[in-house]
């Protein structure tokens, strides 16, 4: 391993170590920002998914090794010496933490997500706290906030608006100090110091599971949408080049979510290919939408 790496991972082992000393349970990370352990039940001989949590008592799990022990920590890193960043598990106590991931593009001095954001804050009355802001190597912002315990906040991508990908229980935030290939992840300047604060409760009731709503009736022979999902079909025809997938992933997360997936699926698919998508793009975004929501596409 080269000296360069060596440093990134001792300086990522002490960054994970000071926030485990916050109360914050961390895993090694791989230069890929994806867990630095891989599953030790990926040879397993049995059909079917594994189901193991850890309770098999080795590394490997992703976020269910996360840890504030520092001798378990210490213990990850030196099982993947080639970590060069940490992850931090969200949803887990004391802090319930809750990731506001606002991507964005490089060289965009305003992105959308940050614009949206701003938009369902004035719509639904609530103002985002001074907090913790994470800056990622494409000039993205992670902003951390705290959940209640009786709550549990899914993952999500897109659901709250284009651009905005949410991290709650089950998922982890890239830990600053942490190095990737793409670059390092910052803390903003004049956060360091601040708590995660409580996530606004109106912030909060749009973060929760929506009410399933299932409809009885399917699309139409000729591609009617079903109720409920026109404005999902509308908001797909309305998008213009370089928003097409992401409006598609979009309205298909909210579709599956809603219980009118399948139902949709041909409206959907006639909207994205009236818009300039192939088939075989629509039908992937789609499909991963579907996984993204825990539904087999």
């Amino acid at each position: 391993m080269a000296t360069t790496d060596r440093q990134a991972t001792t300086l990522a082992l002490a960054h994970a170590l000071s926030a485990a000393d916050r109360g914050l349970a961390v895993i090694p990370l791989a230069p890929t920002k994806l867990p630095a352990l891989r599953s030790p039940h990926r040879h397993a001989p049995t059909p079917g998914p594994v189901t193991c949590h850890g309770e098999c008592g080795r590394f490997g799990h992703g976020v269910h090794d996360a840890s504030t022990d520092p001798a378990r920590i210490r213990a990850l890193f030196a099982a993947a010496p080639w970590a060069t960043g940490y992850g931090i598990a969200c949803g887990l106590p004391p802090h319930h933490l809750i990731g506001i991931d606002l991507d964005t593009r490089p060289g965009e001095p305003d992105p959308g997500s940050s614009t949206a954001l701003r938009e369902l804050a004035l719509r639904h009355l609530f103002t985002i706290p001074p907090t913790v802001v994470v800056l990622t190597p494409s000039g993205g912002r992670h902003l951390w906030l705290t959940g209640p315990p009786d709550h549990v906040v899914p993952n999500s991508a897109g659901r709250l608006a284009p651009g905005i990908d949410v991290r709650g229980a089950g998922g982890y935030l890239v830990g600053p100090g942490s190095r990737t290939r793409h670059g390092s992840y910052t803390t903003a300047p004049g956060t360091s110091h601040l708590p995660p604060a409580p996530c606004p409760p109106a912030l909060l009731r749009l973060l929760l599971p929506p009410p399933v709503r299932r409809t009885g009736g399917g699309g139409s022979a000729s591609g009617e949408p079903v109720a409920g999902g026109r404005g999902l079909v509308q908001f797909v025809l309305a998008a213009q080049e370089g928003q097409r997938n992401t409006r598609l992933f979009w309205a298909a997360c909210r579709a599956y979510e809603n219980g009118i997936g399948p139902a949709l699926l041909t409206p959907l698919l006639q909207a994205a290919r009236t818009t300039g998508l192939t088939d075989r793009e629509a039908r992937a975004t789609i499909a991963s939408a579907a996984r993204m929501t825990g539904h087999h596409p």
